[in-house]
């Protein structure tokens, strides 16, 4: 048991570990392993973050980061470790644990014409500087009929974690992608990480950027392309991570992965799902998804948040309103975080978020096999 930086007291404190992914269970962590023996090349996801902003940090001396313990420290994560050595006190800012406070100055850097790189510990303490967030970030663009533009990521770890129960355990993605005048991110792999970030510190609009705590030891391959400075993945299309026939599978973070390990299971069954990684919340490619559910006639949408008003519910809404509606030879399926404030209890909490098991079982009701 440890406190942690809000002040809870939780089962071992997530932050205090390097290596996330130990606290990862089932057919994911088996498959992430076979995957991390064997690949030629592997980044992990906190490297490709760290990559990414140290590249960005030389690249533009108006880019800066900070937040708490982003500094001495090497961040919470360690997502900025080696950061502060190398840029000094005036581009990687340590914070007192004060959100409302440390993002209102970023807005206000942004605003001055620098680029920051805001970190929240966690995405749930960015609760506290909301109205920042909104009301003074997305909204002064559009206000200022486009003459001041508000250059900031907003970055940190999203969604739930483990043993961290109910405070600790939102998914930002809907809340966030409901607000006009945001970009909203949410990365899966490292090469997400990498491209999708730089893009966003470039970006001229506020970007809020979705991490997943639990990726962040995780490795992926990366290819020789992903590895140059001047690459970036545009803001706002999806990415195709596997083909099929069957059953569109769209997701986004984590949850790509969970949808991956069920269609290779699926795969040995007859049943080929194309597996659609979303990236971007907002602006949404919904060409992408609409294009495959025309191929397989089917759709199942899978992520970590509450059902309603969900990322989900989205995309259930906007291939009803267009095209793809008539290709559907089933109702559209979504597979979500159970509608509870998140459990404490191991047990209860691994039957609060999707697993593979529940993402096999309803492509098969939705098939009728």
């Amino acid at each position: 048991m440890c406190v942690c930086a809000c002040g809870c007291v939780c089962r071992p404190c997530p932050w205090i570990f390097f290596n996330p992914l130990n606290l990862t269970s089932g057919l994911n962590e088996r498959v992430l392993f076979k995957v991390a023996a064997f690949a030629p090349f592997q980044v992990t996801v906190r490297d490709a973050l760290n990559q990414a902003m140290d590249e960005e940090l030389e690249r533009d001396e108006r880019v800066f980061l900070l937040g708490e313990e982003v500094a001495q420290y090497d961040g919470a994560y360690k997502v900025s470790r080696g950061l502060w050595k190398k840029y000094g006190d005036k581009r990687i800012i340590d914070t007192p644990i004060s959100e409302m406070g440390f993002a209102g100055i970023a807005v206000g850097a942004a605003m001055a014409g620098l680029r920051p790189i805001c970190e929240f510990m966690t995405f749930n303490f960015s609760m506290q500087a909301i109205d920042q967030v909104i009301n003074s970030a997305a909204k002064t663009y559009y206000m200022s009929a486009g003459l001041q533009p508000v250059p900031i990521v907003f970055r940190g770890p999203n969604g739930a974690s483990a043993g961290v129960a109910a405070q600790h355990s939102q998914c930002f993605a809907a809340w966030y992608a409901h607000c006009p005048g945001l970009k909203v991110v949410s990365p899966w792999n490292s090469e997400d990480c990498r491209g999708l970030l730089k893009s966003a510190i470039r970006d001229d609009n506020p970007v809020v950027f979705l991490e997943n705590e639990l990726m962040y030891g995780v490795p992926f391959e990366m290819s020789d392309e992903s590895q140059s400075k001047d690459f970036v993945i545009p803001i706002g299309k999806a990415k195709i991570e596997r083909a099929g026939s069957h059953v569109t599978l769209v997701s986004h973070s984590r949850y790509v992965g969970h949808c991956l390990d069920a269609a290779a299971v699926l795969a040995k069954e007859g049943v080929e799902c194309e597996v659609i990684n979303l990236r971007t919340i907002r602006p949404m490619d919904v060409e992408s998804i609409e294009t495959s559910v025309m191929k397989t006639n089917h759709l199942l949408t899978v992520e970590g948040g509450w059902p309603q008003f969900g990322v989900g519910a989205e995309i259930c809404a906007r291939i009803m309103e267009g095209p793809a509606f008539n290709y559907l030879d089933a109702p559209v399926t979504r597979v979500t975080g159970v509608d509870i404030p998140m459990p404490y209890a191991k047990i209860l909490e691994d039957n609060s978020v999707p697993q593979v098991k529940d993402i096999i079982f309803s492509v098969k009701k939705m098939l009728n096999v």
